[in-house]
């Protein structure tokens, strides 16, 4: 059963809006959907039932909405494109993160789940890596993060396993961005790598051309191995 929530955030400013899908039965666990800068469009809603499908709680909450809540935008289409970009570029993470980590309270104590997972496409990659190092979260997985090469210098505070997906040909993240990565993270005891060679950004989007089956299929039973593990 899907409906349209709205959590309060911590600082009581306001109420972020959430597509929140419940499973038949009591939840193994909890799995909160990031966006890409696309908004919480038909892909994030097609992957938050995926999960309840599985028997989680998923929770898709609206990154924007402090800037303009509900946008979706069609990454097929130049103009709506770079309009998506645009919103990335205003949005403020680490107010983003605080957003979350309300979310991550909503779930353990009103929705009384007490595991927590998060998975992240794009913009919501870098979110995962960000949720790691800065929240309490039980485990957190990036697909196609952005930026990571520029916080390594919080790789340190990540305490909870984390996985991120690196598809090798990605036009946002370059080879040197993608060598960084693995240079400062394939050390770490709580973080995992996967290279996925010659895909590009958004290989595992459920809409629009981006997608490559095969490449998606890894992934995604990568990352519901390593929730079953680590969530429930």
């Amino acid at each position: 059963m899907s409906t349209n929530t709205q959590i309060p955030t911590l600082d009581g400013d306001g109420t972020i809006p959430a597509y929140v899908v419940k499973p038949e039965g009591t939840p193994r666990g909890a799995i909160i959907v990031q966006q890409e800068i696309f908004g919480v469009d038909a892909g994030i809603r097609k992957k938050a039932d995926g999960w309840a499908a599985k028997g989680y709680l998923a929770v898709a909450p609206d990154s924007f909405w402090r800037q303009k809540p509900g946008v979706e935008f069609d990454a097929d289409k130049p103009e709506e494109f770079q309009q998506a970009i645009e919103f990335m570029m205003k949005h403020d993470f680490d107010l983003g993160i605080r957003d979350l980590e309300a979310v991550i309270h909503w779930i353990r104590r009103e929705a009384g789940v007490p595991k927590v997972g998060l998975v992240g496409y794009c913009m919501g990659g870098k979110i995962a890596y960000m949720v790691a190092a800065r929240t309490d979260i039980d485990a957190s997985v990036g697909y196609y993060g952005v930026a990571i090469d520029q916080m390594l210098n919080e790789k340190h505070a990540i305490a909870r396993p984390l996985m991120l997906h690196v598809p090798t040909a990605d036009g946002f993240v370059p080879a040197e961005a993608q060598k960084a990565m693995h240079e400062g993270l394939d050390d770490h005891p709580r973080v995992t790598l996967y290279d996925y060679e010659g895909l590009d950004h958004g290989f595992a989007a459920e809409i629009g051309s981006r997608r490559d089956e095969a490449g998606a299929a890894l992934a995604d039973s990568r990352t519901e191995a390593f929730f079953a593990e680590h969530v429930g």
